[in-house]
C-alpha cells in the first residue's frame, strides 16, 4: 500500500513538473525568447529547466499538439517557423466571429448594451491611454473577448477562446509600435461608438477594417520586429 501511494506521487510530482514547463516554455515562446524556427533538444531544456527528460518530453508533446513546437527524430525540436497563411485565416475566421457578436450587440436594449459596454469605454475612450507593450496587448484581447462573450453564447465564446490564444504569439507584435497602439485606441472607440448608436453595419464596416489592418501588418513581420519584441518584460 505504501508503495502504491509512492507511485502515486511520484507521478503527481511528475505531472506537476511537466505542466510547470510547458508553461515556461509557452510563455518563452509567446515572448520570442524561443524564436520562430529556433532548434533546440531536450537535453537542453532538461539542464535549464534542472528537470528529468520525462516532464520535459511530456511539455514538449502538450506543445506539439497545441501547434507550438515540431519534433524531428533525429535533429530535435523546433518552434514552429511562422505560417502566414495560417494566421492570415485564423484572422478571417476572427472577423465572422466577432461581425456577428457586434450585430448582436447592436440588437440588444440599449441599456443592456450600454452594460456591456461600459469597462471597454471606461477603459478604451475615458482612462490614460498605456504605452507600447504586452500589458496593453492584453488588453486588446479582452476587447475583443468582451464583444464575444456579450452574446452569451457559450459556443462562440469558447471557439473565440480557442482562437484568442493561437494569435496571441503574432498580436504581441502589434503593441511594440507606437503608431499601431494609437490606430488600437482609435479603431476601438470608434466601434465602441457605432454599437452604442446601435448602427450595425457601420459597427460592422470598423471592425472588419480594424481586424483586416492587423491581418495585413502580419505579412510585415521581420526578425527585427521579433528581437525587439523579445526585450520587452516577460510574461507573469
Amino acid at each position: 500500500m505504501q508503495m502504491a501511494a509512492s507511485g502515486k506521487n511520484d507521478k503527481t510530482r511528475s505531472a506537476g513538473l511537466a505542466e510547470r514547463i510547458y508553461q515556461a516554455l509557452k510563455n518563452e515562446i509567446f515572448d520570442f525568447r524561443l524564436m520562430p524556427g529556433e532548434h533546440f533538444s531536450e537535453s537542453e531544456i532538461s539542464a535549464r529547466m534542472s528537470a528529468s527528460r520525462t516532464p520535459v518530453r511530456q511539455a514538449l508533446f502538450w506543445l506539439e499538439h497545441e501547434g507550438y513546437v515540431q519534433v524531428y527524430s533525429r535533429s530535435g525540436w523546433q518552434v514552429r517557423p511562422f505560417d502566414f497563411t495560417y494566421y492570415e485565416a485564423l484572422y478571417d475566421f476572427r472577423i465572422v466571429l466577432e461581425r456577428e457578436a457586434v450585430r448582436r450587440l447592436c440588437g440588444m436594449p440599449p441599456g443592456l448594451c450600454s452594460e456591456h459596454l461600459a469597462p471597454l469605454t471606461a477603459f478604451w475612450i475615458a482612462a490614460p491611454r498605456m504605452t507600447p507593450g504586452k500589458a496593453l496587448s492584453l488588453m486588446d484581447e479582452q476587447f475583443h473577448t468582451t464583444l464575444v462573450q456579450s452574446t452569451g453564447n457559450s459556443e462562440m465564446v469558447r471557439v473565440h477562446v480557442e482562437l484568442t490564444e493561437k494569435m496571441r504569439i503574432i498580436r504581441h507584435l502589434d503593441f511594440t509600435r507606437e503608431d499601431r497602439v494609437d490606430a488600437t485606441y482609435n479603431e476601438h472607440a470608434r466601434i465602441l461608438q457605432a454599437i452604442e448608436d446601435q448602427n450595425t453595419g457601420e459597427a460592422q464596416q470598423l471592425l472588419t477594417g480594424h481586424i483586416s489592418q492587423s491581418k495585413a501588418e502580419v505579412r510585415k513581420i521581420t526578425l527585427h520586429m521579433l528581437q525587439q519584441a523579445s526585450l520587452q518584460p516577460v510574461s507573469p
